[in-house]
C-alpha cells in the first residue's frame, strides 16, 4: 500500500510500527454549528482511509477528536472561545451548543455510512491531561506566562518551520496586524487561556496558573497519548491544519517525548464553491439538509468526494451532485442484476468479476486513487449492463457487491421484486408480443409509479429500482 506522505512530500510505501495494527489519528469537528459539506468531505475520506487499510490487511485503531473547548475565533489565539461565540448567538450555555452539535455530528456519521471510530474523545472530557502534558512542557523549560495565559516559546523547537517549510521572518513582516504585543514570537501559540477577569466562563477549570481553558492545540497531543501512544502511523486532517495546528502539534509533543508524533502525515484538499474555499465565515456552506431538500441522496453526495482524489482541490457544484445520483443509480442497477443472471455465453464470468475487483483495489491501495477506482467500477457495470451475470457466477457477483459496500460504502444493495411485480413484467411481455402497445405501456408505467424502470435489451427486460 502506498501513501502521500506531508512530511516527506512523496508517495511512500507505508509500512506501519507493529503491522497488523495501525495507529490512526483524525483531527475531528469544532462543534460549534452545523458540519458544511467540505467538513464532511474530509471525514469521507478518512473513512475510505480506514476502509482501505482493512482492504489491505491492516487493522486500523482510530481515533477522531470532538473539540467542544478551546478553538478561537482567531488562529493568533485572539477573539473568543468559538462555543462561547455560538451559544451567545443561540442563547444557550457552551455546554448546550457543544451536545447539540456534538449529536448532530454523530448522526452525520451513519447518515453518510462512515465507520465509526474506535475511539472519540471530547476535549472538555480530557482537561487533566492537557493540564498534565502543559506542566511537562513548563518542566522543560518550553513555556511562558503574559496577561492572558500560558505560551508556548516556539524558539526553544528549532524544527518548528519544517514540517510546513515556513519562512517565519515573512510571516511576521507581512503580518499586518500583529495579534499579542506581548508574545515573545509572531509564531508563539496558547496552551491555556486564562478566563477574563471579573467575568465567568460556561468552560472553565482551575489550573497551575489559573483558572481558565485549554488551548486548541494541546488537546490533539494529548488525547494521542493517551489513546495512541508517543509515536502513531498516521495523523490526518486538512490541508489547511499544516501550518499551524499540525506544526503546533508537533512542537509540543515532540518537546515532550523527543520522539516523531507521526510517521506519516495525510492532509486532505479545499472543496471549492465558485472558485472559493467552502467556509462558514465566507457564507457559501452547504449542509446535508440542503442537499436533501433538493432531492438528492446522501450516498451521492459519498459518491461525489470519491469521483475527485483527496489532495486535489474539489469543486462543489448543483450539476455535479446530479450527475453523481445518475452515477449511483447506475451502479445500484448493476447491483439489480443479481436477481436477473443469464445463461448467455456472453454473461460475465466469475473470473471477469475479480479482474474488475483487483483492479478496484490496486487503485485504493495507490494513495487511495478514487477516481481510478471508479473508472473500473464504471467499467464494471457498463459490462453487466451489456452482457449481464451469468447463473454461475451469481454467488461471486453478489460477494463483489458486499466488498463494493464495505469498501466504497455506497450501499449498493438490491432487494428482489414481489412477485407480483414479476407478473406484471410477464403480463408486459405477453402484450408486447401480440402487439397490445397499450397494455405494454400501461404496465410500464405502473412499474415506473412502483419506482421500477424496465429496460428492454436483447436479453429480455431488464429491471431495475430508481
Amino acid at each position: 500500500m502506498k501513501l502521500y506522505n506531508t512530511l516527506s512530500r512523496q508517495v511512500e510505501d507505508f509500512a506501519p510500527l507493529n503491522p497488523p495494527v495501525v495507529t490512526v489519528y483524525t483531527c475531528g469537528p469544532t462543534v460549534y454549528d452545523y458540519p458544511h459539506v467540505g467538513n464532511w468531505f474530509t471525514f469521507i475520506r478518512y473513512d475510505l482511509l480506514i476502509r482501505t487499510l482493512r482492504l489491505a490487511g491492516y487493522r486500523p485503531k482510530w481515533v477522531l477528536n470532538i473539540t467542544d473547548v478551546g478553538h478561537l475565533v482567531s488562529d493568533a489565539d485572539e477573539g473568543e472561545d468559538k462555543l462561547e461565540k455560538s451559544a451567545r448567538r443561540e442563547g444557550k450555555s457552551a455546554w448546550e451548543v457543544a451536545k447539540f452539535y456534538t449529536d448532530y455530528f454523530l448522526k452525520g456519521l451513519e447518515r453518510l455510512s462512515i465507520a465509526w471510530p474506535d475511539h472519540l474523545p471530547r476535549a472538555t472530557e480530557h482537561i487533566n491531561e492537557q493540564i498534565e502534558l502543559i506542566k511537562q512542557l513548563q518542566e522543560k523549560g518550553y513555556t511562558y506566562q503574559i496577561d492572558d495565559g500560558l505560551y508556548y516559546d516556539t524558539s526553544k523547537f528549532p524544527k518548528y518551520a519544517d514540517f510546513a517549510r515556513l519562512d517565519l521572518d515573512e510571516q511576521q513582516s507581512s503580518e499586518r496586524i500583529e495579534s499579542n504585543p506581548q508574545k515573545q514570537h509572531h509564531s508563539d501559540f496558547a496552551l491555556w487561556k486564562f478566563s477574563p477577569r471579573g467575568s465567568k466562563r460556561d468552560m472553565e477549570w482551575d489550573s497551575p496558573w489559573g483558572k481558565g481553558f485549554p488551548g486548541w492545540h494541546i488537546e490533539c497531543s494529548a488525547m494521542i497519548m493517551k489513546y495512541l501512544g508517543e509515536t502513531i502511523d498516521i495523523h490526518s486532517g486538512g490541508i489547511d491544519h499544516v501550518p499551524i495546528h499540525h506544526s503546533n502539534e508537533i512542537a509540543q509533543s515532540e518537546a515532550v517525548t523527543g520522539k516523531p508524533l507521526a510517521r506519516y502525515w495525510m492532509h486532505t484538499n479545499h472543496i471549492l464553491v465558485d472558485r472559493q474555499k467552502m467556509a462558514k465565515s465566507a457564507g457559501n456552506f452547504i449542509t446535508l439538509e440542503d442537499i436533501e431538500q433538493k432531492g438528492y441522496s446522501l450516498d451521492a453526495l459519498r459518491l461525489l468526494v470519491l469521483q475527485s482524489h483527496y489532495r486535489t482541490q474539489s469543486k462543489f457544484n448543483w450539476d455535479e451532485l446530479a450527475a453523481a445520483q445518475n452515477r449511483l443509480l447506475s451502479y445500484r442497477s448493476m447491483a439489480d442484476q443479481q436477481w436477473q443472471t443469464t445463461d448467455s455465453q456472453t454473461a460475465i464470468t466469475a473470473g471477469a468479476l475479480d479482474s474488475h475487483k483487483q483492479a478496484i483495489q490496486e487503485a485504493l491501495e495507490n494513495d487511495l486513487n478514487t477516481p481510478l477506482a471508479l473508472v473500473a467500477l464504471s467499467s464494471l457495470a457498463t459490462a453487466i449492463e451489456t452482457s449481464g451475470v451469468s447463473h454461475t457466477s451469481r454467488k461471486a457477483f453478489i460477494a463483489l457487491i458486499q466488498w463494493l459496500n464495505d469498501i466504497l460504502g455506497l450501499r449498493l444493495r438490491s432487494e428482489d421484486l414481489a412477485s407480483q411485480q414479476k407478473g406484471m413484467i410477464a403480463q408486459r411481455e405477453q402484450a408486447r408480443d401480440s402487439g397490445n402497445w397499450a397494455l405494454a405501456d400501461e404496465l410500464r408505467d405502473k412499474l415506473k409509479e412502483q419506482g421500477i424502470e424496465i429496460n428492454d435489451t436483447s436479453r429480455g427486460p431488464i429491471w431495475s429500482r430508481t
